[in-house]
């Protein structure tokens, strides 16, 4: 099933997506799935990221053809980084340009969703720790972080992570089509069975670095066709099974 997280009025609630329909739930939806008996059109609404992390742990150079087009070596083990909770927006939310880059660029990723407290689990044991998956779009400062030589402030701006349109709760994620799209060209087009790191090894491997809470996110990584955007561009992730995440670009 599909979770959203949407405001209408003052409130800010969870959902189940039913096509146009938003059965609200009561609470946030990792333990337990109530419905309140309300339901939403979704035309009344507007969506918000579908959940709201404590961290994101992403990945850096986890398809072969991402590393090669960057001219990084494959990592012998997972390569992890931060992107901070004040980075994530909605789907059409606008990223903001910052004026102290020349260059922002696209990252389209399969996005893990954590649903309970996981702590050193086994790659046997991950499965049951991931509530579903997302789209997720890893905006990165590209000069920044060649200047910087790492990757926390080229990641981590305000608006750099987009998530969403939704939490797909029954979903195998080891071979699904992912696209990105910039103004409607395509520009990125995979298949999660080429990532060198499967989602369950990732989450076994982050759990045994730090704890994993509810609504935290791991963005698996990108693949090849990382690019550009400017103010008044539109980007879309697209995941088979999951929807669209859209976005619009603006001056900070």
């Amino acid at each position: 099933m599909k979770i959203v997280r949407y405001t209408i009025g003052r409130k800010t609630a969870y959902g189940i997506l039913d096509g146009d329909i938003i059965h609200s739930l009561t609470g946030a939806p990792y333990r337990h799935l109530i419905r309140t008996g309300h339901t939403h059109s979704i035309s009344d609404i507007k969506l918000l990221a579908p959940c709201t992390p404590s961290k994101i742990v992403a990945l850096g150079v986890n398809y072969r053809s991402h590393g090669e087009e960057m001219s990084h070596r494959i990592p012998a083990e997972p390569l992890i980084f931060i992107k901070p909770s004040t980075s994530v927006i909605g789907p059409g939310a606008n990223i903001n340009y910052p004026p102290s880059s020349q260059r922002v660029d696209y990252e389209g990723e399969l996005g893990a969703v954590i649903g309970k407290r996981t702590r050193p689990v086994s790659i046997q044991e991950a499965r049951e720790f991931i509530f579903g998956y997302t789209c997720v779009n890893d905006v990165t400062a590209r000069d920044i972080q060649a200047r910087d030589k790492q990757w926390t402030r080229s990641k981590g701006f305000d608006t750099f992570c987009p998530i969403g349109p939704c939490i797909e709760t029954e979903l195998d994620a080891r071979n699904l089509t992912l696209e990105t799209r910039l103004n409607g060209e395509r520009k990125q087009h995979t298949s999660t069975a080429d990532l060198i790191f499967p989602v369950y090894e990732l989450v076994s491997f982050i759990s045994h670095v730090m704890t994993l809470l509810p609504g935290d996110v791991i963005a698996t990584g990108t693949t090849s066709g990382v690019g550009p955007m400017q103010p008044g561009d539109m980007v879309e992730v697209e995941i088979e099974g999951i929807g669209i995440l859209r976005n619009y670009v603006a001056k900070r």
